[in-house]
């Protein structure tokens, strides 16, 4: 039980992926599980098989009503007696089904009921529109043509409404067993298929049916996926490759007889659409490949069921399956510490299950949930992490909670002699601050048991506050495996910035020898990153009456922090500011790595790297150094293929030089996006490191 406490983040997985499933039931995310049908369905329509994805334009064809129609007609709308005209033309044609997609529920105030109902009648059989009246789920009636139409058509309801009550994105249709068992009514696609085949539709549980010719499974809602076929190239709109204008069949009286052969051809035996594809219509929706005019989805629809429906829901046991593989992954994913891995075997988890689910949608037309899933497993890895974090958080609390009260026995001795030390309060001076922090501490601490890390730590902080004491610094605090030593107090040293750049320099060797050692014990790594600032600070007492810090603050021990963290950019071990430099150059070995704008402050600081004590830095770093130098010269001068040059023959002498590669891949940035003409030069850091 204590072992599932501590892994809380893996029970919390569990929980979330069980959770998935009933939010998938009652589509909790269909706004976002539509956008990821409209990803896939675009992926299908371009990469999918052709056979598959394609209009079935022998069986249907759309007759429509577009602005060319309109000049040419120089009436707005299409009156009902020309309507029926039509109608009664494309049967004589030899259509097999005419599906007129306009509303006609409100008779004619011209007088056109009886002569387009006479049209509708020699052309059936006719389909009209209808439409459900449906509040808050519950039907209620039927709309439908007026009566004089509605005794020599047929008709079908026309309602289709977006899963997502923000973003009306159609892609499937509902058909509705209440108005189906009780009005005996079925959306217009349905009907139409059905009048096509000469069948009656009929619904048993969630199959659609058409007698013996096909059937159709449907979802938990009654539903099916419109399969929204590919266009031809250079074409925007269906009715563009697929379309005839209605101008066309007004009036065939004068047409030849070769003529009449020619539009016979494109009408004989198919279902054909009547429907207005004019922008003033304004009869047009969003859909996963983009908006689409009603007809124009009717007619998708349509040759979706033709296809038997192509775009069909996976089974439970499938999802199940591959969520729970998905989930497998996550929960794997919990036992990698170091944080950059896990982020990038999560971004390969989440690549391989996006890139399955896409190519079996695309390939094979299974329909995979995917908002769910990609929920789940986002709130999943946010867990994963924040346990590590929190692990992490506290391993540094323990540490601070058993070494925080160390302090350089100088400092003890001064107490001692002068207790009115002990009082609330301090002084201002110019100081040397110290920070450094190990690089990859949670990694570390996962790998140890917590005996096995507090004798690394008591290790590691031994020998370093020995190296800080050896120069008469002060160790300030720690806060977990940082530390914090300031040179400058409570002895007064004129030699600060020099006493602090030499302790560091001891350290790195220190650390290298240490490193060799871990090895051959088989203990984890540690790689150290320290930053250090000279400047005014305030030093003195500082805490409650009954307990108190002797310890430094102020913006320049704020900067010697940012310094430590700014090492990540650079790689560069130690990072000391120029106003330390100018105090220890004498000293000191050092190279200009930058000029930044840090985290919180607006002017400008240039930052060097400390290498070693004065005249130490000999050979390969000497040979590495001049190239640098050069390349810093031209990126300077903006001249960045020069740069990239120096900077690759730095590398070659030094292959793993940590600022030679933060350049290098800067110059490559900036020769694809140069900086503004007015750039001043100064790097600005967007995050403290």
């Amino acid at each position: 039980m204590k072992r599932i406490v501590e892994r809380w983040d893996i029970v919390g997985t569990v929980l979330l992926f069980l959770l998935a499933i009933p939010a998938e039931y009652y589509e909790i995310f269909s706004l976002l599980e539509d956008q990821t049908i409209s990803f896939r369905q675009i992926l299908r329509v371009g990469y999918g098989d052709p056979d598959k994805t394609r209009f079935s334009k022998d069986k249907i064809v759309l007759v429509n009503t577009d602005e060319e129609f309109f000049k040419e007609y120089k009436s707005y709308p299409l009156r009902r007696t020309d309507i029926g005209q039509i109608a009664e033309n494309l049967k004589f044609l030899g259509a097999k089904v005419v599906a007129v997609d306009f509303l006609m529920d409100f008779p004619s105030s011209y007088g056109e009921d009886e002569p387009t109902a006479k049209s509708f009648k020699k052309a059936s059989p006719v389909l009209l529109v209808a439409q459900a009246d449906i509040v808050d789920g519950e039907f209620h009636r039927m709309n439908h043509a007026t009566p004089t139409l509605a005794a020599v058509t047929e008709d079908g309801y026309t309602n289709i409404t977006s899963s997502s009550s923000i973003v009306t994105s159609l892609s499937r249709l509902q058909v509705n067993p209440e108005i189906a068992s009780l009005a005996n009514d079925w959306p217009y696609a349905v009907k139409a298929l059905g009048m096509y085949y000469g069948i009656e539709p009929t619904l048993e549980g969630d199959t659609l049916k058409f007698g013996d010719k096909l059937t159709v499974p449907l979802d938990q809602n009654h539903n099916f996926y419109i399969d929204f076929p590919a266009l031809p190239t250079g074409t925007k709109f269906l009715s563009d490759s697929v379309g005839l204008s209605a101008m066309e069949f007004i009036d065939i009286s004068d047409l030849d007889e070769d003529e009449i052969e020619e539009l016979r051809y494109w009408i004989e035996d198919k279902l054909v659409l009547i429907g207005d594809t004019s922008e003033v219509s304004h009869d047009w929706f969003d859909t996963p490949v983009g908006m689409v005019y009603g007809v124009e989805i009717i007619a998708s629809a349509i040759d979706t069921l033709l296809k038997g429906s192509p775009l069909r829901p996976a089974s439970e046991q499938k999802e199940v399956i591959v969520s729970i593989v998905f989930m497998i992954a996550l929960i794997l994913l919990g036992l990698i510490s170091h944080p950059t891995v896990r982020a990038f075997v999560a971004l390969i988890i989440f690549a391989g299950w996006i890139a399955y689910v896409s190519i079996i949608y695309v390939t094979v037309g299974t329909v995979y949930s995917m908002a769910y899933m990609f929920v789940a497993g986002v709130l999943s890895f946010v867990m994963i992490n924040m346990r590590y974090y929190l692990v992490e958080m506290g391993q540094k609390t323990m540490i601070k909670g058993a070494f925080g009260q160390y302090l350089s026995p100088k400092v003890v001795d001064i107490l001692v002699n002068d207790p009115s030390k002990l009082s609330l309060g301090g002084e201002q001076r110019e100081m040397t601050a110290f920070f450094s922090d190990v690089a990859g501490f949670s990694s570390i601490s996962e790998k140890l048991t917590p005996q096995e890390l507090v004798q690394l730590l008591n290790e590691y902080l031994t020998a370093m506050c020995d190296i800080i004491a050896n120069y008469d610094g002060t160790v300030d605090k720690f806060e977990g495996d940082a530390i914090i030593a300031f040179w400058g107090a409570p002895l007064t040293q004129e030699d600060h910035a020099v006493r602090c750049c030499h302790a560091a320099i001891d350290m790195e060797k220190h650390m290298i020898n240490l490193r060799v050692k871990l090895k051959a014990e088989n203990r984890p790594n540690m790689t150290v990153r320290m930053g250090i600032n000279s400047g005014l600070m305030v030093v003195g007492n500082m805490g409650s009456a009954s307990r108190m810090d002797y310890t430094i603050m102020g913006d320049a021990v704020n900067l010697a922090a940012r310094l430590e963290g700014a090492n990540k950019f650079y790689s560069s071990g130690t990072m000391i500011s120029d106003s330390t430099y100018q105090l220890a150059k004498d000293q000191i070995e050092a190279r200009e790595l930058d000029t930044v704008r840090v985290i919180g402050k607006k002017e400008p600081i240039t930052i060097y790297q400390l290498m070693d004590k004065k005249g130490q830095v000999t050979g390969e770093r000497a040979e590495m150094l001049e190239h640098y130098y050069r390349g810093t010269a031209e990126y300077k001068a903006r001249r960045y293929s020069d740069a990239i040059a120096h900077f690759i023959k730095a590398l070659e002498v030094i292959e793993d030089d940590g600022p030679s590669l933060t350049y290098l891949e800067r110059c490559k940035e900036y020769m694809e996006n140069p900086p503004a003409d007015d750039w001043d030069g100064v790097f600005n850091f967007t995050s403290k490191g």
